[in-house]
């Protein structure tokens, strides 16, 4: 990661993504991420993609996590772009497997992504700054 910057997020190219995503889940992954940067008010356009890379400070200035499945994967971004950790997006292409089944099931999942957006979301409007990052001076 550069020097000074605490988190880095994978960003994939919107081009490439949708010619090797299946559609509903092109369709379902757009609309969450959507959601979370309307909510939010982030720039941050894929924060459900897994690939993500972390300062030790940042994992340690999130906790508690409370997440213990997938949803972990938009806990942690979420935490630490709201308590102010400095963070940048490294362009990726994404392809669709080739050989096995994809673990994550939406019915069951998306509840859970909701709670942490809810959880995170009343942490940023609510705590007036109890959780910010105070960067060093």
């Amino acid at each position: 990661m550069k020097a000074g910057i605490a988190c880095s997020a994978a960003g994939s190219s919107r081009a490439a993504a949708s010619l090797t995503i299946p559609k509903i889940k092109l369709f379902v992954n757009r609309l969450a991420n959507l959601f979370i940067r309307i909510i939010f008010r982030i720039p941050l356009n894929d924060t459900t993609n897994a690939f993500k890379a972390y300062r030790r400070t940042v994992i340690q200035g999130c906790e508690p996590l409370i997440a213990p499945h997938f949803n972990l994967t938009v806990e942690i971004p979420l935490k630490a772009i709201v308590r102010g950790y400095s963070w940048t997006v490294v362009p990726i292409t994404w392809r669709n497997r080739r050989f096995g089944q994809a673990k994550l099931k939406i019915k069951e999942m998306g509840s859970r992504y909701f709670f942490i957006c809810a959880y995170v979301w009343l942490e940023k409007y609510f705590s007036r700054g109890d959780y910010k990052h105070r960067r060093p001076s």
